[in-house]
């Protein structure tokens, strides 16, 4: 996701002024440490979740005080315990129950404070846009986990193949159908929710969307900021 940073994430952040940020999924920090600048510089905090990161929590504690809290836990057990948050990154497991889930807990957050934050949700194309994949699969109920290999991926192949991309995790055997992928995720949340939400998407670097109230004050700024990012 930090691919987005300087060119649609900061500048949406900008516009929308968020005070409290959730990011799912933080791996080495990079997109992490962005986000700790901008909250340094805003007097905002963040909210990382991540049961494993991939960078010295401590010394970032120590940095960026109570500014930064970091949370080694899966997204769907620590979000109901999140205090209200106005923008969420979400970039963790990349599959349909983890995604549908994590846009459910953040319509209960919204209800809750009367307000649906910013979401960006990475990788809602290519190769996980209609394709699970599995960090942990045991995390996921059986009757939501696709069949799946730790083989990796090609474009344009719906199957799986040896040593192709990201053959080091557990990809579902067959892309697209009923409950796979990030984007179908999401799909299926906006057929649900009660909440009237704009969508706004990008396909390149494994694509990026957005979600926000279709009424929110800085709505009309998106567009522009996607349309003129070059991305």
């Amino acid at each position: 996701m930090h691919r987005f940073w300087e060119k649609v994430i900061k500048p949406v952040m900008i516009a929308a002024r968020p005070a409290h940020i959730v990011e799912i999924g933080s791996l080495t920090g990079l997109n992490t440490f962005k986000i700790l600048d901008y909250c340094h510089h805003m007097g905002s905090s963040c909210t990382v979740i991540d049961p494993a990161p991939q960078f010295d929590v401590e010394l970032l504690s120590a940095y960026y005080g109570e500014a930064f809290r970091m949370i080694h836990e899966l997204s769907l057990k620590s979000m109901p315990d999140l205090e209200p948050y106005d923008m969420i990154l979400i970039d963790g497991d990349h599959n349909w129950y983890t995604v549908y889930h994590e846009l459910k807990q953040v319509e209960r957050m919204a209800l809750s404070a009367g307000a649906f934050p910013v979401v960006m949700l990475h990788d809602i194309d290519w190769p996980y846009g209609r394709r699970d994949m599995y960090y942990f699969p045991e995390s996921i109920p059986q009757e939501y986990r696709q069949p799946h290999a730790m083989q990796g991926l090609e474009p344009g192949n719906p199957l799986l193949v040896p040593g192709g991309f990201n053959h080091m995790v557990h990809n579902a055997v067959l892309e697209h159908g009923e409950r796979n992928g990030v984007l179908t995720a999401v799909e299926d949340f906006l057929k649900e929710t009660t909440f009237d939400l704009s969508w706004h998407s990008l396909r390149s670097n494994n694509g990026l969307g957005i979600l926000l109230p279709t009424d929110s004050p800085f709505g009309r700024t998106i567009p522009f900021i996607l349309n003129t990012s070059g991305l």
